[in-house]
């Protein structure tokens, strides 16, 4: 029996909305057979590079890039491994030797990796969290508080997370490009919050109906206010 992909499958949505015409948001999605193993990984990211327009758009390509060489390239299966490797190539791209001015720029991430076959899934956070829906209750994991790039906390490796995988489950990776929006009566933030009971109030809804909703309530919020950051969120249903 064949298994069927996510892209058959239609169990996903992707609310992607930059503030420019490019972005320092990008989703990455990429199904992979590693080197010796039979079985494929789907790699699935949600992240935000510093930045946004050009400047963003250019640190989002040199991040695209170093995840294909880190997965592809260097045969690297487990998400902290690759994002490790990921701010290692970041780092040294923005501050080759003997340059003068030091670049801390880089990205807070989401990279999971789903293994369907086995119903798991791992993953590794840097800044931003990931939430899980399961039965109509959220499930919250918190990210490693350093980003995918130049920071204090540099040497410290990334976090594995894992999580067995249950049929109805949703999860649901994002920037903060959202949560930050102004709007509303007030002109204030629409925050995390907020956001977590709408995903909790539609999540039985289908994943395209979840996304036009999405959609709707962030562009009523936001009225005649001007976008503030990239927006971001993706939801896959197992």
């Amino acid at each position: 029996m064949e298994t069927a992909t996510l892209t058959e499958t239609k169990q996903f949505f992707i609310l992607y909305k930059p503030k420019d015409i490019v972005s320092g948001d990008f989703y990455y999605a990429l199904s992979h057979k590693h080197q010796g193993s039979k079985k494929e990984i789907f790699y699935m990211s949600a992240a935000d590079c510093t930045g946004h327009g050009v400047p963003g758009a250019l640190m989002s390509m040199m991040a695209v890039s170093k995840l294909n060489e880190s997965i592809i390239e260097k045969n690297l299966i487990h998400p902290n491994e690759i994002l490790d490797s990921v701010r290692k190539g970041i780092i040294a791209s923005l501050n080759p030797e003997g340059s003068e001015e030091e670049s801390k720029d880089g990205m807070d991430c989401v990279l999971c990796a789903f293994d369907f076959e086995d119903m798991k899934m791992e993953f590794a956070a840097a800044n931003n969290p990931l939430w899980v829906v399961r039965n109509g209750e959220f499930i919250v994991f918190q990210p490693d508080k350093m980003p995918v790039g130049k920071s204090p906390k540099e040497d410290n490796a990334f976090t594995l997370q894992t999580f067995d995988l249950k049929k109805g489950d949703i999860i649901y990776m994002f920037t903060d490009g959202y949560a930050d929006q102004f709007g509303g009566e007030k002109g204030k933030k629409f925050k995390y919050k907020q956001l977590q009971d709408l995903l909790l109030a539609n999540c039985s809804k289908s994943m395209e109906q979840q996304k036009q909703i999405l959609d709707k309530t962030i562009n009523d919020w936001r009225g005649n206010l001007e976008q503030v950051d990239d927006i971001l969120l993706i939801g896959v249903k197992i």
